[in-house]
This record gives C-alpha cells, sequence and structure tokens, in this order.
C-alpha cells in the first residue's frame, strides 16, 4: 500500500516539530517480525484520513504492538484472536478474542502488548484526527469523550474504551472487510463508507436516556445471550433444555433461538456441541481421563457419537488426541 504525504493538522497548538514527527512516522518497521503477518487492506492515513489492515501471526513472544500506532491516530481494533491489552495515562483496554475497542495515541506512545505463544487475528481501522472531525463534527455530542478529545486535538488523561464483544453481523462485515464485494474501481468509495459505519458503530457513546431503540435492542440482545451461553458452561453435562433457558432469561424460547443465532452465527445446540468438544479437548490434554470418561462429563452416553462429534471437530479420533490433530499431522509432513 502506498503511503502519501502527510496532512498536517490544522489545531495552532502543533508545533513544526510535532508536524514532522507525525509525518515521518511508519509503522512498516514496527511490524518487520511478523512478515506476512501483517497486510495492509485500504486506505492511507496520511492520505485519505483511515487505513484498513489486517494481521494474522503467531507470536512467539510477547509481541510489542505499541510502536505501530501513529501520533494523533485513533485506531479501532477488531480482534478476533488472541489477547492482549492497550494502556495510557489511566485507563486500559482489555482484547479478548471477537471483542472491539479503540484507543487514542496523541504525542506520547502508549503501552500494548500482545501474548506470547498465541495466534493473532485481527483487523485495525486507523483513524486521523482531521478525517474524524471533518465527518463527525456535527455529532460531536454524541462521541465518546476519547473521540471528542482527539477531534479536538486536546490532551486527555482516558486514552482507551472499553472493550465490547462483536456480534455476528460485525463478524460477518470484518469477512466482508477482506474480501470487498464490489469492483476494484468502486473500493475507494466502498472503503470510506465502511470506514464511517464503523466509526458511528464503534466511536459514539450517546447519553443513557437518550440509547437508540435499535442499539438498546441490540445490547439486550447481547447480554442475553451472554447468559445463555453463561447457563450452558455451568452444566455441560446436562443443560437446561431450551424452555427452561427462556424462562431463566425472561424471554420466549422461540424469541431466544433467533437472537442467539443472529448474534453467533450458530444454533443454541450447535453452540453447546462446540463447547462440549472445547472442553473435551482440555480434559483429555491433562492425561488424567479416559475417552469414556470425558464424553460422560461433558453429557454423551455414546461413545459412538461423542468420537463421531470430536473427529469432526479435531479431525482426529478423541483416543489420539493431541498427537494427532490435522495442525500436527500437517507439521509432521513438512518436517519429514
Amino acid at each position: 500500500m502506498m503511503r502519501h504525504a502527510g496532512i498536517m493538522r490544522s489545531n495552532k497548538s502543533n508545533n513544526a516539530t510535532t508536524g514532522s514527527a507525525v509525518a515521518n512516522f511508519s509503522e512498516s518497521v514496527a511490524w518487520r517480525d511478523v512478515g506476512a503477518g501483517w497486510q495492509p487492506l485500504f486506505g492511507s492515513f496520511r492520505g485519505v484520513g483511515y487505513s484498513f489492515e489486517w494481521h494474522d501471526f503467531q507470536a512467539k513472544r510477547e509481541f510489542d504492538w505499541s510502536p505501530t500506532f501513529h501520533p494523533e491516530c485513533v485506531e479501532l481494533c477488531l480482534n478476533l484472536e488472541g489477547t492482549g491489552f492497550v494502556e495510557g495515562h489511566e485507563s486500559r483496554a482489555e482484547f479478548a478474542p471477537n471483542t472491539a475497542g479503540f484507543y487514542y495515541r496523541q504525542k506520547e506512545p502508549l503501552t500494548a502488548k500482545r501474548a506470547a505463544g498465541q495466534q493473532h487475528k485481527f483487523l485495525t481501522v486507523e483513524f486521523s484526527c482531521p478525517f474524524l472531525a471533518k465527518h463527525l463534527a456535527e455529532t460531536k455530542g454524541m462521541l465518546h469523550p476519547v473521540v471528542r478529545a482527539a477531534i479536538d486535538g486536546a490532551a486527555s488523561p482516558q486514552v482507551t474504551a472499553a472493550t465490547v464483544r462483536l456480534n455476528a453481523p460485525q463478524l460477518q462485515l470484518i469477512s466482508t472487510l477482506r474480501q470487498p464485494p464490489v469492483y476494484a474501481a468502486a473500493q475507494a468509495i466502498w472503503y470510506q463508507c465502511k470506514a464511517l459505519e464503523l466509526a458511528v458503530t464503534f466511536l459514539m457513546q450517546p447519553p443513557a436516556e437518550e440509547e437508540l431503540f435499535c442499539t438498546r435492542q441490540q445490547r439486550v440482545a447481547q447480554e442475553r445471550v451472554e447468559q445463555v451461553v453463561f447457563l450452558l458452561k455451568q452444566n455441560l453435562a446436562n443443560p437446561p433444555a431450551l424452555e427452561e433457558l427462556g424462562k431463566k432469561i425472561g424471554c420466549s424460547h422461540f424469541y431466544l433461538s433467533r437472537i442467539f443465532s443472529a448474534q453467533t452465527g450458530q444454533t443454541i445446540t450447535q453452540y453447546l456441541r462446540q463447547l462440549r468438544m472445547e472442553k473435551a479437548a482440555e480434559l483429555l490434554k491433562t492425561r488424567e481421563y479416559n475417552v469414556t470418561e470425558v464424553a460422560m462429563e461433558v453429557g454423551y452416553n455414546s461413545l459412538s457419537h461423542f468420537s463421531a462429534a470430536f473427529q469432526e471437530t479435531f479431525g482426529c479420533c478423541p483416543g489420539l488426541y493431541p498427537l494427532a490433530t490435522v495442525t500436527q499431522k500437517s507439521a509432521a509432513k513438512k518436517s519429514s
């Protein structure tokens, strides 16, 4: 991706030294260690004012993420896999799988780390302060305080926002950002629309009394889905029936099924199976349980049904796990 000449901010408090530092900043050096694991998708922070970037890499040791943050930039991180944090002044954002959050680097660098021994997959959108000021100034009262400070060019004791869970439509959007469904000639307009859509979705914080009806519905739906997941994890061997889940959460089981699928992309039954397989793998790794005990522990009375589900999930029968997973087989073939 071509890097364009820097855009100088109009704020009078910026001096020539600061402007030079912003213009000369390059994050490519910071990503050198991950190689192809860093992939610019579209845009230019200093050119058009926004930039989409995809990241997919294995961190052998703790990775210092902070040198990749542009000065005077609000960056949104849509985190799919791996854990990490961003910290500065009086605030800290913790990133878990399938969460989103943003942070504002002022002149001073932030502290940011990605955990060692994990696969990290995330998409970032870098917003320049002039770009945000141009497009969001009229909604300034609804912006998160961190974003308002960025637009004003003001110092802010808070430089991060609390992370939120990504829902199914947002996860689908991340997929389309990597493979835009439009002709190349239309991508500039398409990506700018997506940049503004993400800014409106994640950078705004309306007062509680002014929360939009559709936003409240989405928040309540997400909270109910999280309650379902919690209740399922409490008793994988004998989870509540769908009707009972509806009663515990306070809505009809038909509505609960619908919002769960919309939020997660899976039915409750499919999600339960996923949780059971993850727990089964965890137990088998300890080598303290045999296959039959693990099957019973996660709610399978039929060993053949358990083995079939496990093999479909992990690519090997439970008796050979974790020594014969698809990943390990591939690694073994490469080394032979």
